[in-house]
């Protein structure tokens, strides 16, 4: 095998698909605890962006982030989707996104470079579906930066 040879994951796992403009993104279906219509948050006052605020999910405070406005800075925020319910942790967070496409199983080509933040790559690597790229990200690492910046 050369170098230009794309690394493979050899067991393709259940990934459950959504678009944010005209991306479609990936992530682990183990991720997502649940998923939502997505409603008005309470801004946090000084948060960038991407923070839209908090919500309250029967009883639970969640911090909402904004996935397009995360990964394309000065993006409008998403006025119309879903909310993802991710356990990070001890908490839920939720990632605002303009809609869920679908749930498939994907190989995943992890030498693909992602975008890199101030942890690290936020991206798995990439994947194909009906002949579109799928940018698969680390839920975990994209949520723990935005908590740790």
């Amino acid at each position: 095998m050369d170098s230009t040879t794309p690394i493979l994951d050899p067991t393709a796992t259940p990934t459950l698909l959504f678009r944010v403009g005209d991306v479609v993104y990936g992530c682990d279906i183990g991720d997502a605890q649940e998923i939502l219509p997505l409603r008005p948050a309470s801004r946090l006052p000084g948060a960038p962006p991407y923070v839209r605020g908090l919500i309250n999910v029967r009883g639970t405070i969640v911090t909402l982030l904004d996935v397009g406005a995360r990964l394309v800075p000065g993006r409008a925020p998403v006025e119309s989707g879903s909310i993802l319910l991710i356990r990070y942790r001890e908490r839920l967070v939720g990632l605002a996104v303009e809609e869920v496409v679908d749930v498939r199983e994907l190989e995943i080509d992890t030498s693909a470079a992602g975008p890199a933040g101030a942890g690290g790559t936020i991206t798995r690597g990439v994947a194909t579906a009906d002949g579109a790229t799928v940018v698969v990200l680390d839920l975990e690492a994209l949520i723990r930066q935005v908590l740790l910046s």
